[in-house]
């Protein structure tokens, strides 16, 4: 099996960093027409950054308010909207799911591809794969891009600014992160690029944990007063950068299947990507016989940081025995990253895992 490393062409991040995306696309030759699909809290803050920074390079943009959902119609809109506008380039700012729509609408266009995200909620910035939802929120499928987005912007003023609890959920997505790349590569098994993971993928993986154990509550503080400190950077470096390095050149285990498993209920839809995930690492550490210590430090984080422990915390208070098998029987569905590990896992033991990551969530 091949070893296989992907990444965005170039990571920008810092303060103010918006102000510098025309120069950003000039150094990269993406000086043709471009259009940002964002929604739209984000173009009330930035429209005219993003106006000022292009026009001073000559770049010819459109704006595209995202709908909220990286559903099929909303991918087709927008490809309909950017080969209309002659787009040359597309670039995404927003969340998770708006960067998805970029990215999946550059890859059917074969454009290059910028992601501005405006918050750390997530480590889909500088990854290559998009995850696609139905209209009502639930998950259907992944889009496998050709390659990673050509540059990464991160604007740490912005993200400063965003909610509290978007800081967190990135934080919930990027704690699995080194677990779920532990487990498959014990398992021998593939990454998100379809090759076996590399090193620098495993320690990229190791360091993003590391740090979120010593900045995460840090950065949460900063954010809460909106301030740009050292610790909020390392932090949006960790749930941006060295997660999605880690998560596509490290792979995916059960915790991330789980977060697919709760899509089937509409009670979660209102739980944040990386609040689920956070779940579901509890899951799979009970799952895969994890020592006790090393759940007990995944939960201290989660609750120093204000990640979900419990299923009643992503939105299931009273779930029914039916309602959490749905869950397993999705998260062992056929080429779900469950079964990136190195024992084969049923839905029974998805369902006992999860029954035990609440009890231990609850005491």
């Amino acid at each position: 099996m091949l070893k296989i490393f992907g990444s965005p062409g170039r990571y920008v991040q810092g303060p103010q960093a918006t102000a510098s995306l025309g120069t950003e696309l000039v150094r990269l030759g993406l000086t043709g027409a471009a259009l940002i699909i964002t929604s739209p809290t984000v173009r009330l803050k930035l429209e005219a950054t993003w106006i000022d920074a292009l026009s001073e390079q000559g770049i010819n943009l459109t704006i595209r308010t995202f709908s909220g959902e990286c559903s099929q119609s909303e991918i087709d809109t927008s490809v309909a909207e950017a080969t209309a506008c002659g787009a040359e380039v597309i670039i995404g700012a927003g969340g998770g799911k708006c960067l998805d729509t970029a990215r999946t609408v550059a890859g059917l266009l074969d454009l290059p591809l910028v992601n501005c995200p405006s918050m750390a909620s997530t480590d889909a910035p500088c990854a290559a794969v998009s995850v696609v939802y139905t209209e009502g929120g639930v998950y259907d499928h992944l889009v496998f891009n050709k390659r990673n987005p050509d540059l990464i912007l991160v604007d740490t003023t912005v993200v400063a600014f965003a909610p509290v609890r978007q800081i967190v959920a990135g934080m919930g997505d990027a704690v699995a992160t080194w677990f779920e790349a532990r487990s498959v590569i014990e398992a021998r098994t593939t990454n998100q690029h379809h090759g076996a993971p590399t090193m620098a993928g495993g320690a990229l993986a190791k360091l993003c944990y590391e740090t979120l154990l010593a900045d995460g509550l840090a950065a949460r503080q900063a954010v809460e007063v909106h301030a740009v400190t050292p610790a909020l950077e390392r932090i949006v470096e960790a749930n941006t950068l060295l997660s999605g390095l880690g998560f596509e050149s490290g792979g995916l285990a059960i915790a991330h299947a789980v977060h697919n498993g709760f899509t089937t209920q509409p009670e979660t839809h209102d739980a944040y990507h990386g609040e689920k995930v956070a779940f579901g690492l509890l899951v799979q550490l009970v799952v895969e016989g994890r020592p006790q210590h090393e759940i007990d430090e995944v939960l201290a984080f989660s609750r120093l940081v204000g990640l979900p422990v419990t299923l009643s915390e992503v939105g299931l208070s009273n779930p029914s025995s039916a309602a959490i098998a749905e869950i397993a029987e999705r998260t062992v569905a056929d080429g779900e990253t469950a079964h990136n590990e190195p024992f084969a896992v049923t839905a029974d033991m998805i369902d006992a895992g999860i029954r035990a990551a609440d009890a231990i969530g609850r005491s």
